[in-house]
């Protein structure tokens, strides 16, 4: 089951064309595994000697000191091992840990992550807080619910709540509440497509896209409306889709005209490319450029990030779904 041409025809469309190619080809090849090292648990000095001693055949992540990759092969040993049992490491994709990073999360502040589950970014919010502050992680799911609070406890972060909540809601209790804000919303997961696994792609079409892009529009609304003016909110998917990615900012930007800023930011590899300036015909707000689509090359999934500064409150706006 080859993955669907009119996907193929529409990241052809998205991507910089000088880079399809390669995008395409990445889909089909094997890739490696990545993984963080705990530091609620360890030191990754010392996670390295054990995993190497073990047999296993890491390779630092150029731009992340905490992070390493293992061959494919390895993968399954790798979650069969003390370390990951234990809790201290957590196996992530490269891309994964750029929106935590780009939150920039204090230890004094309290901090929203809006579709927590199964938590690795939670986690990892965690761990540059040093376990202090305070983190609510919300989850509408019963049973992504579970696995996250599992995690939590098994990686040893004592900083997070979590919520099993309607994302969409929680504004309506909790307005302004939350210095930073983090959404990494539920998407059509196409960065994640594996042409030797038909299961990841299987339900795809643009109907489904058009389906998370309405539930994406209300999250971020309700993320814009918890957060206390001067936070930070950083959006992100796993997926190439506009419909997803820019329409969403470009719509807020025009929701909340003159209370929102998306930001510059600069990221530490270079297979990446700025947001588009417009979709099938329709142009997207000027300032959507500033977002970041990270290209799936070198090990790394497809994902989209943009960082949005709140310059005004917004409380007295009312919902416009």
């Amino acid at each position: 089951m080859p993955l669907p041409e009119a996907f193929r025809a529409r990241l052809q469309a998205i991507l910089p064309a000088e880079h399809f190619a390669a995008c395409w080809q990445s889909l089909a090849a094997e890739q490696p595994t990545a993984f963080r090292a705990n530091a609620l648990k360890g030191t990754p000095g010392a996670l390295v000697a054990e995993l190497t001693a073990e047999g296993f055949a890491l390779t630092p992540l150029a731009w992340k000191a905490d992070a390493f990759v293992v061959p494919a092969t390895q993968r399954r040993a790798l979650t069969e091992c003390a370390a990951y049992r234990e809790g201290r490491l957590y196996i992530q994709n490269p891309s994964s840990m750029v929106p935590p990073i780009l939150l920039a999360p204090q230890s004094e502040e309290c901090i929203l992550d809006l579709g927590a589950a199964p938590g690795s970014k939670t986690l990892q919010l965690a761990e540059l807080m040093g376990n202090q502050g305070s983190i609510w992680a919300v989850e509408s799911v019963r049973g992504r619910f579970f696995r996250l609070r599992d995690n939590l406890a098994r990686h040893g972060a004592e900083n997070v709540q979590a919520h099993l909540a309607d994302g969409t809601r929680i504004w309506r209790r909790h307005p302004e509440r939350f210095d930073r804000v983090l959404l990494d919303a539920p998407c059509s997961s196409e960065g994640r497509f594996r042409a030797d696994v038909p299961k990841t792609y299987a339900y795809w079409s643009e109907k489904k896209i058009a389906e998370a892009s309405r539930k994406q529009r209300r999250l971020c609304y309700s993320a814009i409306q918890c957060l206390k003016p001067g936070g930070v909110l950083v959006y992100s998917t796993c997926t190439f889709a506009p419909e997803e990615n820019e329409a969403i900012i470009s719509r807020v930007l025009r929701q909340f005209a003159g209370a929102l800023a998306v930001e510059d930011i600069a990221l530490p590899f270079d297979n990446v490319a700025p947001g588009l300036s417009e979709w099938r015909g329709k142009a997207f707000d000027a300032q959507v450029q500033r977002a970041k689509r990270i290209l799936p090359l070198g090990g790394m999934e497809g994902f989209f990030v943009c960082r949005l500064r709140k310059t005004a409150s917004t409380v007295r706006d009312q919902p416009q779904h």
